[in-house]
Formats: structure tokens, sequence, C-alpha cells
């Protein structure tokens, strides 16, 4: 018999995927972390333009270091600090592709993002031709409400300690709605619908990845 769990993931990722479509954005799919490196690769052409946010979930599929080949003329963002970071923060909105995670996805097919600096979240929102999330299962929530206290519970805590900022929450795992200048929860973003149809692409994978 198979796994009842896994029959409930399965159309719990095919609700999200039907309203992610609905809602103007492009729903993918793959089963297993070790397909997200192939999938982009076939996603993006050779050449392209590509930037980042910062994300676990990528360096955890091998995406960076796919991007970081010599195939794409790759903002690297992991090999610049101020103000040179700061102008490939800003040189991203011309970016052909813009790849980074989300903190979570709603099953109405609403993504919700929580930034420090908010270059990935104004990135996401506008800019780049192309913006394609990477999404583990673990970050499907059923609503805005769960989607909320996913970020505060799991993504910021977590975040926070691989980071090394030094917040309340990376001492004590628990969100404090601090003042700290290390605070990495200080813009919010709902994207319930995109103008742009496909301009956004998620891809879901069937496999806890990042925070």
């Amino acid at each position: 018999m198979p796994n009842p769990l896994d029959k409930v993931l399965e159309l719990q990722i095919q609700r999200t995927m039907n309203a992610l479509e609905a809602n103007n954005m492009e729903a993918h799919y793959v089963e297993r972390a070790e397909q997200v490196k192939d999938f982009v690769a076939q996603m993006i052409p050779e050449g392209a333009t590509v930037a980042n946010g910062g994300s676990a979930t990528l360096a955890a599929t091998g995406v960076l270091d796919l991007l970081s080949s010599g195939k794409y003329n790759f903002l690297d963002r992991r090999t610049v600090t101020g103000e040179a970071l700061d102008k490939m923060f800003h040189d991203s909105f011309n970016a052909d592709w813009y790849l980074a995670s989300s903190n979570a996805v709603t099953e109405k097919g609403e993504l919700f993002n929580v930034d420090g600096n908010a270059n990935r979240v104004a990135a996401i929102t506008f800019g780049p031709k192309n913006v394609l999330l990477i999404v583990g299962c673990n970050k499907i929530v059923p609503d805005l409400a769960a989607a909320q206290a996913r970020v505060k519970a799991i993504a910021a805590p977590a975040n926070t300690i691989r980071l090394n900022c030094k917040t309340p929450c990376a001492v004590t795992g628990q969100c404090a709605d601090c003042h700290s200048p290390a605070r990495v929860c200080c813009t919010t973003t709902i994207h319930q619908f995109q103008r742009v149809k496909g301009r956004i692409k998620v891809l879901l994978v069937g496999e806890p990845l990042g925070f």
C-alpha cells in the first residue's frame, strides 16, 4: 500500500501548483532535490545574466555551483563586499534571471517573503525579466497566517543563526520583534498575483529544503 503521507503531500503540492497558475505564476515540480540543478540548467539559456538572493536552498541543491560554472554571466554576490555588493544588488534589477527561494508558499498560490536588506524581495517584485523561486515542500502552508507564523518560528531564527546575526532569536530560537541592527525581518512582501503572466516561476520540490 502506498504511504498515505506521500499521497497527502502530492495533493497539497497539486493544490498549490494549481493556485499559483491561477495567479499568473508558472508552477513546476521535481520530486527530489538532486533534480533541481538539471531543471535550472534546462530553464536558463547559457550566456544569460543571472543574479540571486541569499538562499540556503540554492547552495544545498548545487544551483550556485551551476551558476558560477562559467556558462552564465553570474552576478555572484559572494565575491564582493561593501559598495561593490550594493552596486551588484542594484545591477540585479537588470538581470535576465533572478533566483531565490521563498519563505513560504500558501496553498492559495501566494508568496510570503521577509527580508532584512530587502534586495531579495525587491527583485522578486520588480526588475529582472524572469524570477525563479526554488521551494522545498516544507515551506508550503495553508494560508498567510500560517506563513507568517512559519517565518517567526522557523525561518527567521534559523537564518539569523546561519548568518551569525546578533539578534535575540539567534540566541533563543524565538522571534522577539526586536529592534536589533542585525534584524532580518524588516520588510514583508506578499505576492498574490503576477500581472506579467509567467514572470515569476516557482519550482516546488518534493523534499524539505532550506528554512
